[in-house]
């Protein structure tokens, strides 16, 4: 087995840190090899805090995963989120020199390179560019320009950026543990991939990644990415709520929140405790259902305000006939869609990855909080499959320039030999 054929995602979260072996089958759907997963320790809020920590979990994460797949992993397709990273929109306009030909790939590629040339505040780099429609000759609304004719291609762009330090210090954190990175992915857009049917995507939705640091918010509509934002809010601000308001300590608290957590107060009954065992030797403590699901309920409020702003002000509100779908570990919690229905007034579902996954794999995969690893996998089949595009243009490029340069060399051959003869004579 060919270490081309398989592509491995590496989730550097706040609560775990992840890797997963994929490789797509003849029907395009991924194959999962091998997953390894530990607690993450170094990274708070989605950007790395602690190299060290950080290094020695993504090592026990990828030899976990190498075990289990029997691959020896070298390169790693990575995640990026964090407070950090921020959105743009701007318009890039090229125009063509060659007017008999055909708009190529080649021009699409000139434009986004582009881009990336962008001045941006010190210290900010470019992570994505997503093209979002063409302007082919003052021509609007083109999804796809290639093999129409014109001089002046512009398009719009969504660009998204994020600090060089935060991007730094995971390429040194990946390094470290030997291994390359491939690609450094937004998260929200990985767990987009993975969650998200193209129907969705076309008829409008707003992807919420619940993950443990942060609240990753992506919304599509027309196929095409809109607005990209993370809030710095997640899991681990519930379970310190819990912590604070029920005086436990913070594994108990994850514990209460996991098992017995519900988003909304009202579906759970008035007289059932839960008892926690006392420190020391000290009594147990005994803990309300109905108390725990208010502190629950006032933070995950809290989050789906934050998320409700980012909606409507990306100017989408009215167009998302998708509606809200939720992933990651935080999506889980008892009553979420129906909490998330009541603030917003949008319709809701639970996104899990299984629609691209072969069957027979994993079942521990098919869980929202691993939809940012597999997003990770599909991506890295996508980037491929573009470089692969990038080099055959390249190679018919070639092909097309060698007669031209050979000819150019004969013909000017041919003048000098006719230029001395003349002279001879």
């Amino acid at each position: 087995m060919s270490n081309q054929e398989l592509v491995v995602g590496l989730d550097i979260g706040t609560t775990k840190i992840c890797a997963i072996v994929g490789r797509k089958n003849d029907f395009g759907k991924i194959e999962v090899l091998g997953m390894g997963k530990t607690e993450s320790l170094g990274v708070m809020r989605g950007v790395v805090a602690n190299i060290e920590k950080t290094v020695q979990a993504i090592k026990m994460a990828v030899t976990e995963a190498s075990n289990k797949s029997g691959v020896d992993i070298r390169d790693v397709y990575v995640g990026i989120a964090g407070q950090h990273i921020k959105s743009l929109q701007h318009r890039g306009i090229f125009t063509r020199e060659k007017l008999d030909e055909e708009i190529s790939q080649d021009d699409i590629n000139r434009l986004i390179d582009d881009m990336y040339k962008l001045v941006l505040p010190p210290g900010d780099k470019i992570i994505h560019v997503l093209p979002q429609e063409y302007i082919v000759d003052n021509e609007q609304g083109i999804k796809d320009p290639i093999g129409m004719s014109g001089v002046r291609l512009e398009a719009n762009f969504h660009i998204i950026t994020g600090q060089v330090t935060a991007a730094h210090n995971i390429y040194k954190c990946v390094q470290k543990a030997e291994l390359g990175v491939a690609d450094l992915v937004l998260e929200p857009l990985a767990s987009s991939e993975a969650v998200l049917s193209e129907e969705e995507k076309e008829a409008g939705v707003a992807l919420v990644d619940i993950g443990g640091g942060t609240t990753d918010i992506a919304i599509f509509q027309d196929g095409i990415i809109r607005h990209t934002a993370v809030i710095p809010f997640g899991g681990n601000v519930i379970t310190d709520d819990i912590k604070e308001g029920c005086t436990v300590m913070r594994n108990q608290a994850e514990l209460l929140k996991v098992k017995f957590g519900s988003a909304l107060a009202a579906e759970t009954q008035d007289n059932e405790i839960v008892s926690i065992p006392g420190l020391r030797g000290r009594e147990p403590k005994e803990i309300s259902i109905r108390n725990l699901a208010h502190i629950i309920q006032a933070r995950v409020e809290e989050i789906m305000e934050h998320v409700y702003y980012e909606i409507k002000s990306s100017g989408y509100e009215k167009k998302l006939i998708g509606g809200i779908v939720m992933t990651g570990g935080g999506s889980q919690l008892k009553h979420m869609v129906q909490l998330v229905e009541y603030i917003t007034g949008m319709d809701a579902r639970i996104g899990y990855p299984t629609e691209h996954l072969a069957s027979g794999m994993v079942e521990e995969v098919k869980n929202p909080m691993y939809a940012t690893g597999i997003g990770l996998i599909l991506k890295g089949y996508e980037d491929q499959e573009r470089n692969e595009r990038k080099s055959v243009i390249a190679d018919v490029d070639e092909q097309n320039l060698k007669p031209k340069w050979y000819e150019a060399i004969f013909k000017k051959g041919k003048e000098w030999l006719e230029e001395d003869m003349e002279n001879d004579f």
